[in-house]
């Protein structure tokens, strides 16, 4: 995919351009497009241990993941496309590349359901019962930890 690239990065990293596509993204799509009036800014972003992971096509921000480090387990999150990205198999490296930036430890995250199989095929399980957040439905999912790559 020409013009495609990810990068993983602590929030000390991003540049306020880029902060700013960030949030917009997440504002546009989880409080906007899915009507779900939330505080994304959550007081997480910036903790220590975050990774954001930042996919970019023709270096306009299209797709975006946030890593947390939860001491036990990492924890993925606020995963994202813009509309005009999807569809086309871009979720996949965003994707990868947010595994790849958790070592060592199960990797959690709360999937929408219809997601669930999608979630599967890079290695999620659902890890207990379905749950509603902000009207969708969710599975908490789990990946067990891998020694080595994705």
């Amino acid at each position: 995919m020409a013009g495609l690239s990810v990068e993983v990065v602590a929030f000390d990293e991003l540049d306020t351009r880029t902060a700013y596509a960030a949030w917009r993204l997440r504002q546009d799509v989880f409080v906007v497009e899915q009507a779900c009036p939330y505080p994304d800014l959550d007081g997480r972003d910036d903790e220590p241990g975050t990774r954001h992971v930042l996919q970019r096509e023709d270096g306009r921000l299209v797709g975006y993941a946030r890593v947390l480090d939860d001491v036990d387990e990492w924890r993925i999150g606020r995963v994202v496309l813009a509309p005009t990205a999807r569809g086309r198999g871009l979720s996949a490296p965003l994707m990868l590349a947010a595994i790849d930036a958790c070592p060592g430890r199960d990797v959690v995250l709360d999937a929408q359901s219809p997601l669930q199989g999608w979630y599967g095929s890079l290695g999620f399980v659902v890890d207990g019962e379905e749950f509603l957040e902000d009207g969708i439905p969710h599975l908490p999912m789990r990946r067990a930890a891998v020694d080595g790559a994705v």
